[in-house]
């Protein structure tokens, strides 16, 4: 608080353009005052608002480094638990995973042994059904991911994009390396061989309605559902699917919610 020590009698003393005089520098010495502490409190607001936003990005990144271990020893584990690790932006895996065995489902493609049985079980139904499909994608290492994304970041650079919508845009379709879910090796793309694009027309196939359809059952889900970007942080993609085991399959497909949701994340 600001407090002025003026003795009244002596104002008395003064002439009225003195008295004036006075009062106008008694304003302008507090308007000046007030003014300093309002930059004080402005400058105190700004430095609070700055720390706090450090504090969160901490702890954010303090989150990450817990969820990269957390998946890695979930993965690398024998306990049950590893069929619903979660990983995505906010859930890394360590770029250094890979799963302890890895066997070749097709030529060339590699998934964790643990799903082995049920993957082949699956596929073999489907032709069984008269359906022709096959594994385009599997299990992929962090440099494969890395590789996977600059390529389809340049592919849109190409289309005249800036660099940061080409990022933006791969970023909704092709997960950055140590969020993708193919370096589980819990995760295929699956199409159909009468269409092999890799859009929302995939979705219209045979092959993937039978999928979507029965894929639970061998403990698979469609991982990335239409209308759903909004949680999982990727676009539809109606061949992308992933091994959570037959019970939480079972639930997160009679329930139509995704895998984030199942878990409470």
């Amino acid at each position: 608080m600001i407090k002025f020590d003026i003795d009244r009698h002596k104002i008395k003393t003064l002439g009225a353009g003195a008295a004036a005089g006075l009062a106008a520098g008694i304003l302008i010495t507090f308007l000046g005052a007030y003014c300093v502490i309002s930059e004080d409190r402005l400058a105190a607001a700004a430095k609070e608002e700055q720390l706090t936003q450090e504090n969160e990005q901490l702890a954010e990144e303090l989150k990450k480094e817990r969820a990269v271990q957390e998946n890695t020893e979930t993965l690398a584990g024998d306990e049950d638990g590893w069929q619903l690790i979660l990983v995505n932006e906010d859930h890394p895996l360590d770029s250094s995973y890979e799963p302890e065995k890895l066997t070749e489902i097709s030529p060339g493609y590699e998934v964790d042994n643990r799903i082995v049985s049920d993957l082949r079980q699956m596929l073999d139904d489907g032709a069984a059904e008269g359906l022709s499909m096959y594994v385009t994608s599997a299990y992929r290492s962090y440099e494969q991911q890395t590789q996977t994304f600059n390529a389809s970041m340049q592919n849109r650079l190409n289309q005249k994009m800036t660099p940061l919508e080409a990022y933006q845009e791969t970023s909704m379709s092709v997960a950055l390396p140590g969020t993708s879910e193919h370096a589980t090796g819990l995760a295929v793309d699956i199409i159909s061989t009468e269409y092999a694009a890799l859009d929302d027309r995939q979705g219209d196939t045979e092959e993937q309605k039978w999928l979507m359809e029965h894929c639970w059952e061998y403990g698979f889900i469609l991982r990335y559902p239409p209308e759903k970007s909004d949680i999982t942080g990727i676009i539809y993609e109606p061949w992308h699917y992933r091994y959570v085991g037959k019970d939480a399959a079972k639930e997160i497909t009679e329930q139509g919610i995704t895998l984030e949701e199942y878990l409470g994340q």
